[in-house]
């Protein structure tokens, strides 16, 4: 059964990696730029003691790109298509 909500999950889901929030938001507002179905999971109470991040998960169709966009985050180099405020 899919959960519920406005979007429809895909077959399956990939972890992607685990980020900072920073990044990991980053990441993420490039991932729906693109289209990518994601979620992410935080640490839980207790496991946030030694646990460090988000751990972000993709539609395993699309998990290249997504892996491109990550590469493209941590390098700081703009999404494809944007334009220069000049």
């Amino acid at each position: 059964m899919k959960p519920e909500g406005d979007r429809d999950w895909p077959d399956a889901t990939v972890h992607l990696g685990q980020f900072d929030r920073a990044t990991a938001n980053d990441i993420a507002g490039e991932l729906e730029a693109a289209g990518i179905f994601w979620w992410y999971k935080e640490p839980g109470f207790f496991s946030q003691i030694w646990e460090v991040g988000v751990r972000l998960f993709v539609d395993r169709e699309r998990l290249s790109e997504a892996k491109e966009i990550v590469e493209r985050v941590r390098r700081g180099g703009p999404s494809p298509g944007a334009r220069s405020n000049d």
